[in-house]
C-alpha cells in the first residue's frame, strides 16, 4: 500500500490539479486539436485525475485517523459515555454486576 499522506515532490495540490483537469477536459470537448494533441491532453488528464485521487485518498486517511483517535479518547470521556459503559441499573449497581456483589 502506498503512503498517501506525502505526495511526490513537485506534484500539484488538489485544487491546482482539479483546475488544470477541468481546462484539459474543456479543450478536448471543444475539439479542433490534432490527434497527437488530443492524445497528449488525454494523457495529461489521466495524470491529473490520478493526482486528485491520491490527494482525496490522503485527505480521507487523515480524517479516518482523526476520527479513530477521537474514538480512542480517555475513559469516561465523551467517547466512553456514548457506548453506555459504566451505566447503573438504577439501584446503584452497574448492569454487568450481579445482585449481591
Amino acid at each position: 500500500m502506498t503512503d498517501t499522506s506525502t505526495p511526490p515532490a513537485g506534484e500539484p495540490g488538489y485544487e491546482q490539479a482539479r483546475d488544470e483537469l477541468i481546462a484539459v477536459v474543456r479543450r478536448l470537448e471543444a475539439g479542433g486539436s490534432t490527434l497527437e494533441e488530443s492524445l497528449a491532453l488525454w494523457e495529461r488528464g489521466e495524470e491529473l485525475a490520478a493526482v486528485c485521487r491520491r490527494r482525496l485518498e490522503g485527505a480521507r486517511a487523515r480524517l479516518d485517523a482523526a476520527l479513530a483517535a477521537e474514538d480512542d479518547g480517555p475513559p469516561g470521556g465523551a467517547a466512553g459515555e456514548a457506548d453506555g459503559a459504566g451505566e447503573t441499573d438504577g439501584a446503584g449497581e452497574t448492569e454487568d454486576e450481579a445482585p449481591g456483589m
